[in-house]
């Protein structure tokens, strides 16, 4: 049955936006939408993700090709990530980071495709945009992939098809085509192109024309049938997030209470003994000197794990000097330790490791000073809030409890307020400390060094597990 997928399959939009939520088949779109051209020995396309990883990992760009290129006797060469056609016809996958478009100076791509658009910033778009263009005999043209991010410039860019009040797709103007051009960086827009030449005459310049096509899961009968608790999964994202990918609202922010509510956690006078204790620092080294300063907190959150419940169960912060750190550190482990023993429960330290090498360096020299406990740096991985997903669902959920103390307020005061406060210092310790908690016990067991004595290695096979669970949390 005709729906979005093939409305963007038939736009003749020089650049046509597809998607704005989750599994409405844009992926599927965008692959599909070059086979057209495919009996055109000279038609090369390209189709970009920010990162390599993104073109590769389970279910990307690749696998989806995989089931869908060789049935047109299609020949893939994984090394250039490309596919090539019997009649010389080629689309091949590329990642475009910071800075990388200065490799397509000179490039002619026929049909250019962005799987998730908002990821680029807009000066990058239209500089590959100098590089749409085509001697093959096929109009050059754009086709993307969204989600909605009402931050990005997606958003303003598109802002003619999204109702301004509540934030969602106006149906009747979806596939409706609009013109622009771009002068002195500004874009100008007009309902024909006609418009435009009258407004700059003697301009040496042809209108783009556009278009934003809206989908969502519920476009996607064959994905709802085969997987049907892909549905469930949306609903259970946490209510920005559900916002964005469910409903398709491009402009919904965080606010207080949306990321994590503090009504969603019990906050108890006990906890049960046992389990696994954790806790998780977050490293700052500025001292607060006067009432101007605000410098980040090391802050360091101990939570346990109860059977499927876990307890937040000490908080401590600290706009302190480097050595003042060292000490809280040390002083802190000790107390946790004697803590953990009383209730038999099993102890551990991690804390987040900084970029580069100087980070890699300040972990070696923390894992010294807790020589003989199980303690080790992790690296973060991805946005903050992304990566607190799996925290947030089962504190919606009702297994996430506090204990009753000074600091409760205070915890729950920060959790609640994110991101609009200066700090997420707490936010990054209690979120490590949780994921930590969700590696299997097997895997805590002579993770902090490799064969070097560094905790780099322990660190990498963290980081990959706690990645790989998150899809299933």
């Amino acid at each position: 049955m005709p729906g979005p997928q093939t409305r963007f399959l038939e736009t003749r939009a020089d650049i046509a936006i597809y998607g704005g939520a989750a599994g409405g088949g844009k992926t599927y779109g965008l692959l599909i939408d070059p086979l057209r051209h495919i009996d055109n020995p000279r038609f090369g396309a390209v189709i970009f993700r920010r990162s390599f990883p993104q073109i590769t990992v389970e279910g990307g760009l690749w696998d989806e090709a995989v089931g869908l290129y060789p049935s047109l006797e299609a020949i893939p060469n994984k090394s250039t990530v490309s596919w090539h056609f019997p009649t010389g016809a080629t689309i091949a996958f590329a990642h475009l980071g910071p800075g990388e478009e200065i490799k397509y100076q000179g490039a002619q791509i026929a049909m250019m495709g962005f799987d998730q658009l908002e990821h680029w910033p807009e000066s990058q778009v239209f500089y590959m945009l100098s590089r749409n263009r085509s001697m093959c005999g096929v109009k050059p043209y754009i086709r993307a992939t969204c989600n909605p991010d009402a931050d990005s410039w997606i958003a303003k860019f598109i802002a003619w098809w999204i109702d301004p009040d509540t934030g969602y797709p106006i149906d009747e103007r979806g596939g409706v085509l609009r013109w622009f051009v771009r002068v002195g960086g500004v874009i100008e827009w007009a309902d024909s192109p006609d418009e435009l030449q009258a407004k700059y005459p003697g301009r040496e310049f042809r209108p783009k024309s556009v278009t934003f096509i809206p989908a969502k899961v519920y476009d996607n009968s064959i994905l709802l049938s085969m997987n049907p608790d892909y549905l469930a999964n949306l609903m259970a994202l946490p209510p920005v997030e559900q916002e964005r990918l469910l409903n398709g609202n491009w402009k919904i922010r965080p606010e207080a209470g949306k990321i994590f509510n503090r009504a969603w956690c019990e906050v108890v006078e006990a906890i049960p003994t046992g389990g696994v204790m954790c806790r998780f620092w977050d490293f700052a080294g500025t001292e607060r000197k006067s009432r101007k300063t605000d410098p980040d907190f090391t802050a360091g959150v101990r939570m346990r794990k109860v059977g499927g419940e876990f307890f937040v169960d000490d908080c401590v912060a600290a706009q302190a000097s480097p050595s003042d750190v060292d000490d809280l550190l040390a002083n802190t482990t000790g107390q946790d330790l004697n803590a953990a023993r009383q209730v038999g429960a099993h102890y551990m330290v991690r804390w987040e490791i900084e970029p580069g090498s100087a980070g890699l360096r300040e972990a070696a020299r923390l894992v010294k000073l807790l020589a003989g406990h199980d303690a080790f740096g992790v690296p973060p991985r991805g946005d903050k809030f992304l990566r607190g997903k799996p925290f947030v669902i089962q504190a919606k959920a009702g297994n996430v409890k506090v204990l009753a103390a000074d600091w409760t307020e205070g915890w729950l005061n920060h959790m609640h307020n994110q991101p609009e406060i200066a700090h997420d210092d707490i936010w990054d310790a209690s979120v490590g400390a949780f994921l930590a908690l969700v590696v299997p016990a097997s895997l805590r067991e002579n993770e902090e060094s490799d064969s070097d004595g560094t905790p780099a290695a322990g660190a990498e096979r963290y980081t990959r597990k706690v990645g790989g669970m998150r899809g299933r949390l």
